[in-house]
C-alpha cells in the first residue's frame, strides 16, 4: 500500500532527501513491503500541544490525517503517545547544549608558552643555535676578528657567542661586540629578529590575557543557568521545552525562566544551529541531533552533559495497524546492526582534531615565515663576507689555496699545536 510520511529536517541534494531518517524509512519498507511518498511537514515543527487542544507539527498531521507516519528525531512522552501511537524507539539520547568552541567550556591552560605554538618554540630554538654558531664561526674566520691566531686569544668563544646572542634576546647589551662587517650583519639581522620575535610574543600574550580572562567556563546545565554573559534558548515547540516548563528542579526552572523572559527560542534546529555558530549562544537540544550538528560544524562542541533521557519513536494514528509491524521490523533492524551502522554512517565526523583551547591562538612558524627567512639570509651573508675577509687577505699571495687552508688550520686548530709553535719559537730565540 501506499503510504504518506511527513519529514522534519532532511539534508537536501539537488532534488533528493537525504538522512537518517530517509534511510530508516527506506530500510523499513523493505522489510514490511510498502511502498511511501515523502513530504516535509508544513510548519517545519515536531509538534506540540497549544491551550485549546489542537497539535501542530507532524503529530498535528497524522491526527488530522495529513499523513500516515511521522519518521523523524521525535521524542517518545505521555503526552504525544495519549493522542498517536508510537512504534518501539530506534534511538535512544538525552537533552544536552551546543556552543562554539571558543566559548566552550574546556579549562584554561593559558600559560608563558602558550602564545607561541609547539613548532615555533623549536624554531627558536633551531635559530638562536644557528646564530651562536654563526658568530662563532666568523669570530674565527674573519681576519679583522682575529688577526693574528698565534699571539692573540680568540674573543668569540662558542660559550661567549650564545650569550652574546642571549644579551640581544633580553634587550640587553653583552660586550664586546664584533668589530668585523660580517659579524655585525649577523648582529643586526639577530638584533632585528629579536626585537620583532619579541614584539609578536608580548602582543600575542596580552590578546590571550585578555580573551582568558572573559573566558567562561560553560560544562554543566547549572553552568549556564548560573551565567548571563551568553544568552540559550531551545525549539519553541517542541518535546525540550516541555520537559524544561514542567521540571521541578530548580536549575531547570531557572534555565526556563530565562528563556521566557528573553523569549530566546528559536523556530526550527537549524536555527538554532546558526546562531550557536555565531557565538554568544547555546541551543539546548536532543543530544543526538546535536552529535548530528558538531560533525557537520567543526566550530561547534556539545557539553558532555546529558540530561532527561529520552527515545525516538515513529508516529501513526492511533489504532494504525502499522505500528506493531513497525515495531517488529525496528527490533530486526537492531539485532542486524543495520540501526547502528547507519549511526556510525550519518554521525562520522569531518572535523580535524583540534589540539587544545588555545591551539588556534598561538603563533606557529609559517606566520612568522618572513622573519625566519630573514634570520637565515643575514646569517648565509654574514658568512660569506667572513670567507672574503679572509679570501681578500691571502690574495696578495703567490698561493692562494695554500694560504687559505693554513689560515683555516691555524684558526681553528688546538691550542697543543699553538703553544708547541710558541716554545719552538721561544727555544730557537
Amino acid at each position: 500500500s501506499n503510504r504518506k510520511l511527513t519529514q522534519p529536517y532532511t539534508v537536501s541534494r539537488g532534488s533528493e532527501l537525504e538522512g537518517y531518517c530517509i534511510d530508516l524509512i527506506s530500510e523499513l519498507s523493505k522489510e514490511l513491503g510498502f511502498k511511501y511518498k515523502l513530504s516535509l511537514v508544513k510548519d517545519n515543527r515536531y509538534g506540540a500541544m497549544d491551550a485549546s487542544g489542537t497539535w501542530s507539527g507532524m503529530i498535528g498531521e497524522v491526527i488530522r490525517g495529513e499523513a500516515d507516519l511521522a519518521v523523524a528525531p521525535l521524542t517518545l512522552t505521555a503526552v504525544r503517545e495519549a493522542h498517536v501511537d508510537m512504534s518501539t524507539p530506534f534511538m535512544q539520547t538525552g537533552i544536552s547544549f551546543l556552543l562554539r568552541r571558543d566559548s566552550a567550556s574546556e579549562e584554561s591552560s593559558f600559560s608563558l608558552l602558550s602564545p607561541f605554538s609547539t613548532d615555533m618554540w623549536v624554531g627558536i630554538l633551531v635559530a638562536f643555535l644557528l646564530t651562536g654558531l654563526c658568530i662563532f664561526l666568523v669570530g674565527r674566520i674573519s681576519p679583522t676578528e682575529w688577526a693574528e691566531p698565534d699571539r692573540e686569544e680568540h674573543s668569540f668563544t662558542l660559550l661567549h657567542s650564545f650569550w652574546y646572542i642571549t644579551g640581544a634576546l633580553t634587550l640587553q647589551g653583552a660586550g664586546p661586540h664584533p668589530k668585523a662587517p660580517s659579524g655585525r650583519l649577523i648582529s643586526a639581522i639577530w638584533w632585528l629578529f629579536a626585537v620583532l620575535l619579541l614584539a609578536c610574543y608580548f602582543g600575542n600574550f596580552s590578546s590571550m590575557l585578555q580573551s582568558n580572562s572573559k573566558h567562561v567556563s560553560i560544562k554543566t546545565f547549572e553552568d549556564l543557568a548560573n551565567q548571563d554573559v551568553m544568552d540559550y534558548g531551545t525549539v519553541e515547540a517542541g518535546s525540550t521545552k516541555s520537559f524544561f516548563k514542567n521540571s521541578n528542579n530548580p536549575v531547570y526552572r531557572r534555565i526556563y525562566e530565562h528563556m521566557e523572559r528573553k523569549k530566546s527560542y528559536v523556530s526550527s534546529m537549524e536555527e538554532g544551529v546558526r546562531l550557536a555558530q555565531g557565538g554568544n549562544f547555546a541551543f539546548i537540544g536532543e543530544a543526538v541531533s546535536l552529535d548530528l550538528a558538531v560533525a557537520r560544524h567543526c566550530k561547534l562542541s556539545r557539553s558532555e552533559e546529558a540530561i532527561a533521557m529520552r527515545a525516538y519513536s515513529i508516529a501513526a494514528p492511533l489504532g494504525s495497524p502499522l505500528v506493531k509491524n513497525l515495531t517488529m521490523a525496528i527490533l530486526k533492524l537492531s539485532e542486524s546492526g543495520e540501526l547502528t551502522y547507519l549511526r556510525q554512517k550519518w554521525w562520522a565526523s569531518s572535523c580535524v582534531a583540534v589540539d587544545g583551547a588555545h591551539t588556534s591562538e598561538a603563533l606557529r612558524p609559517h606566520d612568522l615565515r618572513d622573519l625566519f627567512l630573514l634570520l637565515g639570509l643575514g646569517l648565509g651573508v654574514g658568512l660569506l663576507l667572513a670567507l672574503l675577509e679572509l679570501v681578500s687577505r691571502a690574495r696578495n699571495q703567490k698561493s692562494c689555496c695554500s694560504v687559505m687552508t693554513s689560515e683555516l688550520s691555524r684558526r681553528f686548530g688546538s691550542k697543543g699545536e699553538s703553544a708547541e709553535q710558541d716554545d719552538s719559537d721561544k727555544s730557537k730565540a
